[in-house]
């Protein structure tokens, strides 16, 4: 059983690489879309400051360790974990392969919630739906940490996105009715020679806030399977190598250092290795992006995140930065939207759950039939 968890720590930590390569092409579409940075450029940013974000909190790794599958309806086994990392992990690489930027925080969800419900043979008391402590803020369970930023995120990035568009504009044509230096900074090649630089702020803000929520959803699912194993007696006896496995309690709010330095680490090695075909469709199928729209839009989306890890909400890098690219190019002009590739992203998250989650279900079931759960 020590094997097991072993082997669900390694797949996590796969799980977390992919994160990383897959994702990197959302914190870093624009910046490259709009030439700023070349995208080796870019993705050494981005690594930099997923390493930087992803040691800067726990909350969302509190949520995913002890806020969504009921420990008291299902054991969280190191098989259960493992079906739905590879749950995850399968949904992640299908989509990059068709270039689509689909969220891996919910393909990860999604295979939580498939192997819980096939572990407790369709119970869906399995799953905490919601639980309210008082304070909003710390609420657990699906509705509140999954289903409700699921929606208002997305509506969220893309309003800000219009709104952000819209002040910078309102920015300049207020300095355009200046006179001397300070109407010379509204000419278009100020604008662009400006936000050009500007953007690698924003994109290693961007970066920052990907790691800082991204990289806590794998710390979660390490934590979850030891507090499972050491529940079960898997970490008794362990040898004095491996003594750091042990959780140092059960308080869902410690995540060991080792696991936050090593998801930190492995993350910023994915995105490292770039996600291409995801940028392609960010960064130039939705909408053509100059430096102040890339500026918009990675400020809109990095905020969205940051806000959402404060209160532990995993909520997807893909979903803040599409809809913040919407918004911008909709503020731009409506028509700008290319809608048949919008088309195809809404449906990539509207399937990413039950997708990622029927992969996770039908895993763990064949493993019971093969006697292995």
């Amino acid at each position: 059983m020590l094997t097991l968890v072993l082997v669900v720590i390694l797949a996590a930590l796969v799980f977390e690489f992919i994160n990383g390569f897959h994702d990197t092409a959302n914190s870093i579409a624009t910046v490259v879309a709009t030439k700023v940075l070349s995208p080796a450029q870019a993705v050494a940013l981005a690594a930099i400051f997923n390493l930087i974000g992803a040691l800067t909190g726990t909350a969302v790794a509190a949520t995913i360790a002890k806020g969504i599958i009921n420990t008291d309806v299902v054991d969280a086994s190191s098989q259960v974990i493992l079906c739905a990392l590879l749950g995850g992990i399968i949904w992640n690489l299908i989509t990059w392969w068709k270039g689509l930027p689909s969220s891996s925080s919910h393909a990860l969800i999604g295979g939580l919630c498939g192997a819980a419900l096939a572990a407790a043979h369709n119970n869906w008391d399995a799953l905490i739906w919601s639980e309210t402590v008082g304070n909003w803020a710390k609420n657990k369970g699906l509705l509140w940490k999954v289903f409700l930023p699921m929606v208002t995120s997305p509506i969220a990035g893309f309003l800000l996105g219009v709104v952000v568009m819209m002040l910078l504009w309102a920015l300049i044509a207020a300095l355009s009715r200046t006179s001397g230096w300070l109407h010379r900074l509204s000419r278009p090649h100020f604008v662009n020679k400006f936000f050009g630089k500007a953007q690698i702020i924003s994109a290693a803000y961007m970066g920052y806030a990907h790691g800082h929520n991204d990289a806590q959803k794998t710390m979660g699912i390490i934590a979850l399977t030891l507090f499972g194993a050491q529940a079960s007696g898997t970490l008794d006896n362990l040898p004095a190598w491996l003594a750091f496995l042990h959780p140092a309690s059960g308080n869902e709010t410690d995540i060991a250092m080792w696991i936050v330095l090593t998801c930190a680490v492995v993350m910023a090695l994915g995105t490292a290795s770039g996600g291409w075909k995801i940028i392609k469709t960010l960064g130039h199928k939705m909408v053509k992006l100059h430096p102040i729209n890339g500026f918009a839009a990675e400020t809109s989306s990095a905020t969205i995140l940051t806000v959402a890890a404060h209160f532990g909400m995993p909520v997807s890098t893909t979903h803040s930065i599409s809809t913040a690219i919407m918004g911008v190019g909709f503020a731009k002009n409506p028509r700008a939207l290319k809608l048949s590739v919008v088309e195809r992203i809404v449906w990539a998250w509207i399937l990413t759950i039950p997708a990622a989650g029927g992969i996770a279900y039908g895993l763990l079931r064949l493993l019971e039939m093969m006697g292995w759960a």
